[in-house]
């Protein structure tokens, strides 16, 4: 079975958990899923990339979505690992309130992962500095990390 930990930062989508379960083909696939919602330090970034993306009716609204954060944290962690072990995988995660990339590399090695996949949507200003998390994470674990962009869906 080939173990992987999937960062999230949002719940996932149909069109995510079809290609995150069938990058290897048939070969059954084990996630350990750690949700780390965007919280409010990433406030500016995120108004940026959504300007850059040209979703200027995001960036009025950003503040609304991170005020519930806690809450939806857990129920779209809980909505992933239902799809994702409905698509017949095996699944267990946790939300990362803090250090995400220690909690990342704990895991790793805890549970003696194969890959990282981080799933997010474009976060050009961190991209281009490589303060993303898969850039930070390719420094800190011993395993390929593969970077795919969320669905918008």
């Amino acid at each position: 079975m080939f173990k992987t930990v999937l960062m999230i930062e949002k719940a996932l989508s149909d069109a995510d958990v079809e290609l995150v379960t069938t990058l290897h083909g048939e070969e059954k696939v084990s996630f350990v899923v750690l949700m780390q919602p965007r919280g409010k330090q990433d406030e500016l970034l995120r108004a940026l990339d959504d300007v850059a993306l040209g979703h200027l009716d995001k960036v009025a609204h950003e503040r609304d979505e991170t005020e519930n954060t806690p809450t939806l944290a857990g129920e779209s962690l809980e909505h992933s690992l239902r799809h994702l072990r409905a698509a017949g995988a095996e699944a267990i995660g946790e939300v990362v309130e803090a250090q995400p990339l220690e909690r990342l590399r704990e895991v790793v090695e805890e549970s003696a992962a194969d890959e990282v996949l981080v799933l997010t949507s474009p976060h050009f200003v961190e991209e281009f500095f490589h303060r993303d998390w898969a850039s930070q994470a390719r420094h800190k674990v011993g395993v390929p990390v593969l970077k795919l962009f969320a669905s918008e869906s």
